[in-house]
């Protein structure tokens, strides 16, 4: 295809009709607080969002003006103001897209160096925010970017301004977008708290209905055979959406929300049990814009129906694990409860185009869609989805004769839970991440300190040269630099660890609540780990030896085919286990020897195969500890009177955290891992 060649019109994708209207209601009203695109790699999400910028109205703007400025209500704060009787241009609508791997400066704005190194002059050079003044955002897997950047975003987004402070700098400027970010839940999901601040969030999977693959395969093809043709094809479809959009635009601000739609979507977030105000207040707007979306000039319960469907189910989530499947469903019970469809009020429920708003959107020939999806095949995985099980398999532990029976409940794990945040105590020089605190070379810009401060990672441009700025401020001479001016850039993010489970799959551990419950956490903090963008591997030990079950990886999928395959039972080869771990994290050492591993192991402290098997585990356990290796035991033994107290005892070997099987539950562990970084940890 030629670089110049047309986007795909997006008026041609079949079957998002939920994700096209969602689209539509933000570019009718920013203020419902942007997108959030949750699906499967493959489903046309970034096609979509790249091609409604096509369709957009262009916008007026005060020529030259670097943020955008409408001409007729410049923004007084502007720094490029104030804008009297300036020039005005007519553009299309940008599409900023933000990288992953964009710092803060390139997002918030930085010191202009032309002006500081010529002048000495402090002034703002504008970032990606200001850019995307009056236009549209996109942040492409947005749950992999770092969290104080999506914080950024957010709030720029909801206030529709954005605020600098910074290295002597002072700035607000207009910061109003449609802010749209797409991701793939298997990579791992967005905090709670952040998904609660995008306005709409939308669900999308491939059709498993083989005419519309077929459609969607044909329409592709056409287009990379003849872009041009294509396009024009889809033209007149373009057309009418981009008049539709501004003609609900324009009437957006006169539509009225009588109190009784007020009254009904309180009682409706009440009733769906969402946490806090947000959701009411992005219903009330989203069903505003769907009012003025369908030509009316007055919200109805269609309208409050269709702003409910696409700004809450997102919302009822408390924690990564909180499963809704069912979340749709609920909604739907709660609706037909608090807006009957019973309305003889709207003799024109199609509006002014003809096109119905239950149309989800401009394409009125395509495939219709009846409701978001779950994002995942039967049998899916990932939060959300289907849950790894670890089948049992037959055996017994000699030397305590506890079967492990097949068939039993034990043969699956239990619903997982928010498994409580493991982390190293001091930050340290680790990879990008979301587990512990870590001087990396990405995250959140702190200070500027000299060059010769261990805490700088890289050199700093801006501090150096305001620095140097500072330093011959009032001379006549040009600015200059010497080496005392060299700042590097002290910055705080948080680091991924290569996170080991060991676990003992023996048939000491063989009772069927034990098992349960061992697999339960296996798979919560797994999960967890995957959330925070480890590495995780998982070895287990059982009849005469251990094994690697699952290498290190970040791929969920392959996680759930290897933890399907363990089986449990016979003796207990601890040492074993415990000298595939050392083996393991010293072959990871040698190829990422910043990422710092952390051993969470999950036994009874049993040892039963070989020779002086205590010794032995011993032994091994001690040699872990001197190579550097934090660990936590998870004490599985059988609850009773008499315990032996094994586990405890091998915690101290290890110089590790110890910690019960019920203390793994985020509402039960409190501080476990944060001292478990010992001064030999700067091995790793």
């Amino acid at each position: 295809m030629r670089p110049d060649a047309p986007a795909y019109p997006f008026t041609a994708v079949v079957g998002m009709d939920d994700l096209s209207l969602a689209l539509c209601l933000s570019a009718v009203s920013p203020a419902i607080g942007g997108v959030l695109v949750r699906g499967e790699k493959g489903t046309a999400k970034s096609t979509m969002v790249r091609a409604l910028a096509a369709v957009l109205p262009p916008v007026e703007v005060v020529q030259s003006c670097r943020f955008s400025c409408a001409p007729t209500v410049p923004d007084a704060s502007c720094p490029d103001g104030p804008h009297f009787n300036a020039p005005v241009e007519t553009r299309p609508v940008r599409l900023v897209e933000l990288p992953v791997g964009a710092s803060e400066d390139r997002v918030v704005g930085s010191l202009h160096l032309d002006r500081l190194l010529s002048a000495g002059e402090t002034a703002y050079e504008p970032g990606l925010l200001a850019q995307a003044h009056r236009g549209i955002l996109y942040v492409d897997e947005v749950n992999l970017l770092p969290d104080h950047l999506v914080d950024t975003l957010l709030d720029s987004a909801a206030m529709g301004r954005a605020r600098v402070e910074r290295e002597g700098v002072s700035v607000t400027h207009g910061a109003r977008f449609v802010l749209v970010g797409t991701m793939n839940p298997e990579e791992g999901e967005l905090r709670p708290q952040l998904l609660d601040r995008f306005g709409l969030a939308i669900e999308v999977a491939a059709s498993r209905e083989a005419a519309v693959r077929v459609e969607v395969v044909r329409r592709h093809l056409t287009f990379e055979r003849d872009p041009d043709a294509f396009a024009a094809l889809h033209a007149q479809d373009e057309l009418a959406l981009s008049l539709r959009i501004a003609g609900a635009q324009e009437r957006v601000a006169g539509v009225a929300l009588p109190d009784a739609a007020v009254e009904t979507i309180a009682r409706i977030c009440a009733a769906y049990d969402v946490d806090g105000m947000r959701g009411d207040l992005v219903t009330a707007r989203t069903a505003i814009a769907h009012a003025a979306w369908c030509g009316r000039d007055e919200v109805t319960d269609e309208d409050v129906r269709v702003a409910a469907r696409l700004a809450l189910p997102h919302r009822r989530r408390r924690n990564p694990f909180d499963d809704t499947d069912g979340a749709a469903e609920d909604l739907e019970q709660v609706l037909a409860e608090q807006t009957p469809e019973t309305r003889q009020d709207d003799p024109d429920p199609d509006g002014p185009d003809g096109d119905g708003p239950d149309d989800g959107g401009p394409e009125g020939d395509g495939p219709h869609d009846d409701g978001p999806d779950d994002g995942a095949p039967d049998g899916g995985g990932g939060p959300g989805g289907g849950l790894p099980q670890l089948p049992s398999g037959g055996g017994n532990d000699a030397a305590t004769g506890e079967a492990d029976a097949p068939g039993t409940p034990a043969d699956q794990a239990g619903r997982p839970y928010a498994a409580r945040l493991l982390t190293h105590q001091r930050p340290g020089p680790g990879v990008a991440g979301r587990r512990s605190r870590a001087t990396t070379t990405r995250g959140r810009h702190l200070r500027g300190v000299p060059l010769g401060d261990p805490r700088g990672q890289g050199l700093s441009v801006t501090s150096t040269v305001h620095a140097a700025a500072r330093r011959t401020r009032g001379a006549a001479t040009p600015l200059r630099l010497v080496r005392a001016d060299l700042r590097r850039s002290q910055r705080e993010g948080r680091e991924g660890n290569l996170v080991v489970f060991a676990v003992d799959t023996s048939g000491s551990m063989g009772a069927a609540a034990r098992v349960q419950e061992v697999r339960t956490a296996v798979v919560s903090l797994l999960l967890d780990a995957y959330q925070r963008r480890d590495r995780v591997a998982v070895v287990t030990f059982a009849d005469d030896r251990a094994r690697l079950v699952l290498p290190p990886t970040s791929s969920v999928e392959l996680a759930q085919r290897r933890l399907a395959e363990v089986p449990t039972g016979g003796r207990t080869p601890l040492a074993e286990g415990l000298a595939e771990v050392a083996g393991l994290v010293r072959r990871q050492r040698a190829r990422d020897p910043q990422r710092r591993p952390l051993l969470v192991l999950l036994t009874d402290g049993r040892a039963t195969h070989g020779e002086q098997p205590l010794q032995r585990a011993s032994a091994a356990a001690a040699h872990c500890a001197a190579e550097g290796i934090s660990s936590v035991v998870v004490d599985c033994e059988k609850r009773s009177v008499v315990r032996l107290g094994l586990a405890r005892e091998l915690a101290v070997t290890l110089r590790a955290e110890y910690l019960d099987l019920g203390d793994v539950a985020a509402d039960a562990l409190s501080g476990v891992v944060r001292r478990s970084v010992a001064p030999a940890t700067g091995a790793a």
